[in-house]
């Protein structure tokens, strides 16, 4: 289990503020491009997001040993918007690591109940992305283009490497389970 998993959702609500605060840095001349490579950095080898098709995320739930639903991190910290609150689905090892301090949130789901989360999130246009820290996945996250922290990293700040397109996530995914 990569060491940053715990203390990242130990501190979870504080580092995504970071993260945002520190992305308006990106702005100022020198210091800015300094600041977006070390981002871009942090990105490869610490924790960012991947993109999912629907149909991926659905993969990514029947190949999950279980799965719980929870509040969205960045909507719950933000409330930029009105949409859904309980659509972050949590998998595995990875998520009870994340979210151990914040147990009391979530609530183990059945797959099919995940997948109809999903499904409602697709169809009301909200991104679905899997999130990652260090080579671990730990969570789905349904989410909007004004809460969502790598959405507003990536498309406000260049910080190209916060949420990216990985045609092998569902392979990979399986792969750090089967670990």
């Amino acid at each position: 289990m990569h060491h940053s998993l715990r203390l990242y959702g130990q501190n979870q609500h504080r580092l995504i503020h970071l993260y945002m605060d520190l992305a308006t840095w990106t702005r100022i001349p020198v210091i800015g491009y300094v600041v977006r490579w070390v981002a871009n950095l942090w990105g490869r080898l610490g924790h960012s997001g991947y993109y999912l098709s629907l149909a991926e995320a659905e993969q990514i739930v029947d190949a999950a040993d279980d799965v719980s639903v929870g509040p969205c991190s960045c909507r719950q910290e933000f409330h930029n918007c009105q949409n859904p609150i309980m659509s972050e689905i949590v998998m595995g090892k990875g998520g009870k690591q994340v979210y151990a301090s914040r147990v009391k949130e979530f609530r183990q789901i059945a797959k099919e109940e995940a997948k109809e989360i999903l499904r409602r999130a697709h169809s009301q246009h909200l991104t679905q992305s899997i999130m990652r820290c260090g080579s671990n996945f730990y969570a789905i996250c349904n989410c909007c283009s004004c809460c969502c922290v790598p959405t507003r990293l990536k498309s406000q700040f260049g910080v190209g490497r916060a949420l990216l397109r990985n045609k092998n996530v569902v392979a990979d995914f399986e792969r750090q389970r089967l670990k």
